[in-house]
């Protein structure tokens, strides 16, 4: 009798070890979808966005210039900012978030500082500091 009991304990902990690693890959697997896999996706579109890129085209940069692209080499894109012919600096292309096509389409990256800056200037627009209309 001793002899069964011990063998019914012996295949409830092999179930319960079988369950556990059940588990461990479930999460595994929730977490490849929950980050990895969005992560890859936004990526993919970033780099749609900068092979997309052409001479003339709007930009805003990481540190929040607004300049228009005056020419593109492998990874370095050289960015005029303002009127002044002089201010050109050349800068990798990582270091842009936002692309306005020359026909008006905007194309931007979407992601949570991208929209927050989008929102913050929605509600800032028409609004007037010093006497000045800011846009």
């Amino acid at each position: 009798m001793n002899t069964v009991y011990l063998t019914a304990t012996g295949t409830s902990s092999g179930a319960a070890l079988g369950m556990m690693i059940m588990w461990i890959v479930i999460i595994a697997i929730m977490m490849y979808f929950m980050t990895y896999r969005p992560q890859k996706k936004e990526q993919k579109r970033m780099q749609e966005l900068l092979d997309s890129l052409e001479v003339g085209d709007s930009v805003l940069t990481t540190s929040g210039f607004y300049g228009v692209v005056i020419d593109i080499m492998d990874e370095i894109v050289v960015v005029e900012f303002g009127s002044n012919k002089n201010c050109r600096i050349p800068m990798k292309k990582t270091a842009i978030v936002e692309v306005e096509k020359k026909d008006g389409s905007s194309t931007q990256a979407t992601d949570s500082k991208t929209k927050a800056d989008s929102k913050t200037e929605a509600k800032t627009e028409g609004t007037k500091i010093n006497g000045k209309e800011v846009k």
